[in-house]
């Protein structure tokens, strides 16, 4: 299996946002076509906010998976950077062949080369299975997670 990731253009979008229905306990929520392009026209204005796509070739270049990397710079840590990864979906057909562990090679990659001192993510206290594919790659449970909805 041949997956290339590269970073998602609008041409990308109705394919991402299918991963995303297939995953949302509410479809409702996902976004429209229409604002999904402007919502990505929104990620360019920031400075280190990139959605990439994850492409099998073998299926001319289909989009089985994304996800979103934000590279943020503190001034804690000695300014170092730190990164967040969101949005990670593949699609169901496709899980356990290896793509989202290509995926979060590449998120973590590109955090390093951007000099960060951290990969973060979250994912939903439900998504046992994603938790422990997370901690199957390296990652650890680190501190407490707290929302407010608004």
């Amino acid at each position: 299996m041949s997956i290339t990731i590269r970073e998602a253009s609008e041409a990308d979008l109705e394919d991402i946002l299918a991963l995303y229905e297939s995953i949302e306990e509410n479809p409702q929520l996902v976004l429209s076509l229409e604002e999904a392009r402007a919502m990505l026209a929104q990620f360019s204005r920031y400075p280190s906010y990139r959605l990439w796509v994850a492409c099998d070739a073998a299926s001319r270049g289909a989009v089985v998976g994304s996800y979103a990397l934000l590279v943020m710079h503190n001034l804690a840590h000695r300014g170092a950077p730190s990164a967040i990864a969101e949005d990670v979906v593949v699609a169901a057909g496709r899980q356990g062949q290896g793509i989202g562990r290509q995926m979060m090679a590449h998120a973590v990659h590109q955090a390093r080369d951007a000099g960060c001192y951290k990969l973060a993510l979250s994912s939903n206290a439900k998504r046992v299975a994603a938790h422990a594919f997370y901690e199957s790659l390296g990652f650890a449970r680190h501190g407490l997670s707290f929302v407010i909805e608004t």
